[in-house]
């Protein structure tokens, strides 16, 4: 037993080392392979790495206790304590403390975060620290690299091996200065490799266009400028301000041109502005969650409950996105989730930064220091735009673990005065902890991985497909709602158009299921009773559609999202299908029809600005008769119209339809600027071309 935790003891270091090696995990046989096994092998180590830590305080292995004794290293306890209360009392604990397989931010990531935030706290020394700095520079560089390998290759913005843009420029906006620090700590060789690999790492950074990181390291190097000019001595005070003043200078004066630059990161930065698109989107976000905010101020709506919020104040006009689970604003998902209290906590982590920064300063180690500081700058100002995935969070507390550790002082390693049973009891704590594993990471995995292997078969083999998901769903882990959202897009995006018969029945059949079961399970998840009407709506010929469900899942959809368009048409397609039941002209025809108009006109005054609902009232007008009411419901779409695909589509169908030539070649102009590979409608707006030249 002696020699097993002597082995323990020599492995424990590199098990809290262990996660600096995340952002480098991708498997292509996942669904959402870059996040998905990232957050499954983070739970894995940390319950090995507690597992471990129970076993060496166990058997008198010494640690740091007396840093506990300091009031901030409890902040973060006090965050987490905070998030079980706000969740316990929020919309669902379940999904709060699971989360989605394609986020994985619930309770269960935040504690093992939290979990390594202290056990790092425990055990670091100066030459830990030193080798975290070291890992996440290797790391941060290698990733860097293969993110501008990745642009070379194929250009536009690039994730590189986090596979979204914003999440990639996220975590290199942290390992940037993990990188930099590492430099103060190298031979002068070394230290010139490091400073190259920050250089890569602000390359990629640039490569990934994300404003929120950029402005981030740009307003990060304007304080550290300040900072100069206003405390520097001689030469170096001089060449600071005169840095700041020019820098700030020249983007001022030639941004209009950056703005038009054909270099997408520049011009990104340079084009920011409140008419901007995205940045008008946010700012609607923002504003409204402010609001969602004020209603539950104490303890907010638990963890992982964004959306639900997103859902009551959604607005296709002001907002281009379908479905958020966040507002890109780190500070207000806090505030939302776990209450004012929770952005105070959040904000109190950051500022443990300059905690450790003004002790390392009196130490006289001014260059960590300034580091370390401008690593709280740079992550405040960028998630402010952006949030963490769990690379960047257990990053940022590991950063931060470390440098409050290097920063009290070595202080002497105590034994934890344990009594002698506890040795015994320790292997059963032990064991305990790393069973769950499975329920944690195993069945999680081989739940994603049927998920995804159903996709591989959604038209080629419907009945294997069905077999995926019966296993992964027979799992019984928390890829329910996932299951269900991602079987809607198998069946209603897909299987509905291409297959027939039975293979169509048996898909339909296997959606259904899912998104039945998830309607009843999650009652405040507007996006499943959406999904659950479109795909009854889709049912094949020869099902028997359940009305009295239909209806539940379209009372549910709009009262949870009044302002989302899908159900509203799913609605009008019904009552345009029933009036089609009956003869041309028929009394029991015409009725259908008005149900129809007056359902978009009341959708029409929910969001009048809205261009397609107007051509589709359009549309039924002219279908009835009454062109003159159609021709002044088309102005308006015209007037409204904002520029997107699916609006241009229904307006060249209906101008198209009335023989309004003009019209009709402006839109259909839209939709091949919007889709260039779209045959039907240049070959449309071919032959009005060769009609107009034939009428010269």
């Amino acid at each position: 037993m002696t020699r097993f935790i002597e082995r323990v003891e020599g492995a424990y270091r590199w098990l809290l080392l262990a996660p600096a090696i995340l952002p480098v995990v991708i498997w292509g046989g996942l669904i959402y392979p870059y996040l998905v096994p990232k957050v499954l092998l983070f739970y894995a180590i940390l319950f090995v790495t507690v597992a471990a830590f129970v076993l060496l305080a166990a058997h008198g292995r010494a640690f740091y206790w007396g840093r506990l004794a300091c009031k901030e290293a409890w902040i973060p306890a006090a965050l987490l304590a905070l998030a079980y209360v706000a969740s316990a009392a929020g919309i669902d604990f379940y999904r709060s403390f699971w989360s989605l397989f394609v986020r994985g931010d619930g309770l269960l990531t935040l504690t093992c975060a939290v979990a390594s935030f202290y056990l790092i706290l425990l055990y670091a020394d100066r030459a830990f620290f030193d080798r975290l700095l070291r890992a996440v520079a290797v790391v941060g560089t290698f990733v860097a690299l293969y993110g501008i390998g990745e642009w070379v290759l194929s250009g536009g913005r690039i994730g590189s091996l986090l596979g979204n843009a914003a999440f990639f420029a996220g975590y290199l906006g942290i390992a940037f200065f993990a990188t930099l620090a590492v430099a103060q700590t190298l031979s002068r060789g070394w230290g010139r490799l490091a400073r190259v690999g920050a250089v890569l790492q602000v390359v990629a950074i640039v490569l990934t266009a994300t404003r929120g990181t950029i402005l981030a390291l740009a307003l990060a190097g304007f304080a550290y400028l300040a900072y100069r000019a206003l405390t520097g001595e001689g030469v170096w005070r001089m060449r600071a301000a005169a840095a700041l003043v020019a820098l700030g200078g020249l983007f001022f004066a030639f941004r209009a041109h950056l703005a038009e630059s054909p270099f997408t990161p520049v011009a990104r930065i340079a084009s920011i502005s409140l008419s901007d698109g995205t940045v008008s989107s946010r700012l609607f976000i923002w504003k409204n969650m402010v609001r969602e905010v004020q209603q539950r101020p104490w303890l907010g709506v638990g963890a992982e409950h964004i959306d639900a919020l997103f859902n009551r104040f959604y607005d296709p006009t002001k907002i281009s996105e379908q479905w958020f689970d966040r507002s890109h604003n780190a500070f207000l998902d806090y505030a939302a989730q776990y209450g004012i209290g929770g952005l105070v906590l959040y904000l109190a982590l950051i500022a443990l930064f300059f905690t450790a920064a003004a002790r390392l300063a009196r130490r006289g180690e001014r260059r960590i220091a300034s580091i370390v500081a401008l690593l709280a700058v740079a992550y405040a100002v960028q998630n402010f735009f952006v949030f963490d995935t769990v690379s960047s969070l257990w990053l940022f507390l590991a950063l931060l673990a470390g440098a409050l550790a290097i920063s009290s002082g070595e202080g002497a390693r105590e034994v934890l005065p344990l009594p002698a049973w506890t040795r015994g009891a320790s292997w059963a704590a032990a064991l305990i902890i790393l069973y769950f594993i499975l329920p944690a990471s195993v069945r999680p995995a081989l739940a994603a991985y049927d998920l995804s292997s159903a996709y591989k078969y959604q038209l080629t083999d419907v009945a294997k497909e069905v077999s995926y998901l019966s296993r992964g769903i027979a799992l019984g882990t928390y890829g329910g709602l996932e299951y269900g959202y991602q079987t809607y897009d198998m069946y209603a995006n897909n299987q509905a158009a291409v297959l027939s018969g039975q293979a169509r029945a048996d898909a339909y059949q296997a959606a259904l299921s899912i998104l039945t079961a998830n309607f009843n399970r999650f009652a405040y998840d507007g996006r499943t009773a959406l999904y659950l009407a479109h795909v009854l709506s889709l049912a094949p010929p020869d099902v028997i559609i359940e009305r009295s469900l239909l209806s539940s899942a379209l009372e549910r959809a709009i009262r949870l999202s009044p302002k989302r368009s899908q159900p509203w048409y799913v609605l009008v397609n019904l009552s345009i299908s029933d009036a089609n039941q009956y003869p041309p002209g028929s009394e029991g025809r015409n009725a259908g029809y008005a149900a129809a108009r007056d359902l978009l006109s009341r959708y029409i005054a929910l969001v009048p600005e809205l261009s397609a609902p107007h051509y589709v009232l359009a549309q039924l007008f002219y279908a009835a008769g009454m062109k003159q009411e159609a021709e002044a419901e088309a102005a308006k779409g015209k007037e409204s119209y904002d520029g997107d695909l699916e609006t241009a589509r229904r307006a060249a169908t209906y101008y198209e339809n009335t023989l309004d030539l003009a019209n009709a070649a402006f839109f259909l102009e839209e939709v091949i600027r919007f889709d260039p590979t779209d045959t039907a409608a240049a070959s449309d707006l071919e032959k009005i071309r060769t009609y107009e030249q034939s009428k010269k």
